[in-house]
């Protein structure tokens, strides 16, 4: 499974957009745009899961720097999420 990380995506852009740009490359199991919990609007990025290596490899080739609803989105593996510790208040 590969994780993909999806930047400076336009905030009009919908899963089911997403997903169709990275189907041209193989199956996507997962789509998750990450939305601001206060307004419920898109960040402006995504994860995209591909269960299959070489056609996620391929994906990332493919559309890093791709226009997306008239932007070029920034496309590469997801790092391993950080432990942030605890938060202080």
């Amino acid at each position: 499974m590969t994780n993909i990380y999806v930047g400076n995506l336009a905030f009009s852009v919908t899963e089911s957009e997403l997903r169709s740009a990275f189907e041209e490359y193989g199956s996507v199991d997962k789509v998750n745009i990450i939305q601001d919990r206060e307004t419920g609007r898109s960040r402006g990025f995504a994860f995209v899961e591909m269960n299959n290596d070489d056609e996620a490899r391929k994906a990332i080739e493919g559309l890093n720097l791709a226009p997306v609803n008239d932007r070029k989105i920034t496309v590469n593996e997801a790092r391993p999420k950080q432990d942030r510790g605890a938060r202080r208040y």
